[in-house]
């Protein structure tokens, strides 16, 4: 597990202590490092991430309003599971949300200077991707897919696929079996930023598409194991 503690110094511009805490933990609960069912302390998560119990509870209690997590009187916070039904719904509803915003960028064009912008973080999901570390590979995609997102202007789009995100589960998904997949998954972000520069809407919204239910197969699995 990663460690915050270089975020105890907040230059201007960067995340703060707790913001920081919040993005490793909800990674952590989506890539399913912090098991389903298990509770835990703020002094524990504390330690793993170099930083005080203060902006873990913090964290927590955010991600309590996210419906991740909820708290264990006394003990600390219970990881919670979407059920299989509930992981298809959000895939549905990114599919519903997703795929017509990036056809309608692309039919409208994306400014060069937006392009260049989104560019890094496309690079950074391959660079964690190579590196199977699929923490820094789930916080950079989510970075990735709500700028990209965001660059249509509705904010109401953006924030409901951030939340869809955050409930979402991928432990075991991204692993050194699935390497490969991992690595190609993140070259699509890639493929859909050259697709929008020469405004192939229907490119653009099939390539969204089939990145998006990559995860639906691992669902699949997962659903029918437990």
């Amino acid at each position: 597990m990663h460690d915050a503690k270089t975020a105890d110094a907040s230059p201007q511009g960067l995340p703060s202590v707790r913001a920081r805490v919040t993005e490793a933990l909800r990674a952590w609960i989506v890539t399913g490092e912090l098991e389903p069912g298990q509770v835990y302390s703020a002094p524990r998560l504390g330690a793993q991430l170099g930083v005080s119990p203060t902006p873990v509870r913090e964290a927590m209690l955010d991600l309590v309003k996210e419906g991740l997590v909820r708290t264990a009187r006394n003990k600390g916070f219970e990881v919670l599971a979407p059920s299989p039904a509930a992981l298809h719904d959000i895939l549905e509803m990114r599919l519903l949300l997703e795929v017509p915003t990036v056809r309608r960028l692309a039919e409208r064009g994306v400014r060069e200077a937006d392009l260049a912008a989104l560019l890094p973080l496309a690079e950074e999901t391959v660079r964690a991707a190579e590196k199977l570390d699929v923490v820094r590979h789930v916080a950079a995609d989510l970075k990735f897919h709500l700028a990209l997102l965001g660059l249509w202007g509705n904010d109401e789009i953006t924030e409901t696929v951030r939340a869809l995100r955050s409930r979402s589960r991928l432990a075991g998904l991204w692993s050194a079996e699935n390497h490969d997949a991992m690595i190609e998954s993140a070259h699509e972000h890639l493929a859909l930023l050259d697709l929008l520069r020469r405004r192939d809407d229907a490119a653009t919204a099939e390539l969204m598409e089939h990145h998006i239910t990559r995860v639906s197969a691992f669902w699949s699995k997962w659903s029918s194991a437990g």
